[in-house]
């Protein structure tokens, strides 16, 4: 959908390590989530706002593809995107990549966005979500709240 990835940066705290010394694998699917919070929000899009609409955005399916371990301390980009959607889903795509204190500290100049994901990967995947109305029923957004579809339209 979209060529432009939002970089959320963090170090990894202890507490998401286990007694092997790396991050312990469930804790990519929060940091996941952690990172599709912000770029919506980046794009002017939060969850708050959503469910004072009346629309909520639940989980469907999460994929995870694990390639090399995260220590405590390191410096973690996650890189997102929303993948595809349509008035009813919303797939997202994830890059879990450690990278150098230097890339940490620059932030890639302030920016929020990046081309292309940069650094080691160790994990990617996705998730696929549905909105839904109060009652937890499917929801189009695109009748609902026409603001938000126009935001995801303007990430093609």
């Amino acid at each position: 959908m979209t060529s432009t990835w939002h970089q959320t940066n963090f170090r990894v705290p202890y507490k998401d390590t286990d007694r092997m010394g790396v991050v312990h694998h469930g804790n990519y699917i929060t940091w996941f989530e952690n990172a599709r919070t912000e770029c919506m929000r980046h794009y002017g899009i939060t969850y708050s706002e959503m469910e004072r609409t009346g629309f909520l955005l639940p989980v469907l399916d999460v994929n995870v593809t694990y390639k090399k371990s995260a220590q405590y301390d390191d410096c973690i980009a996650v890189f997102t995107k929303a993948a595809s959607f349509s008035p009813v889903r919303l797939e997202f795509a994830y890059e879990a990549r450690k990278i150098t204190d230097e890339e940490f500290m620059n932030n890639n100049g302030g920016r929020a966005e990046a081309a292309e994901p940069f650094g080691k990967l160790l994990a990617k995947g996705t998730t696929m979500h549905m909105w839904v109305n109060s009652e937890w029923k499917p929801a189009r957004i695109d009748k609902g709240a026409p603001e938000v579809y126009a935001i995801l339209q303007n990430l093609k």
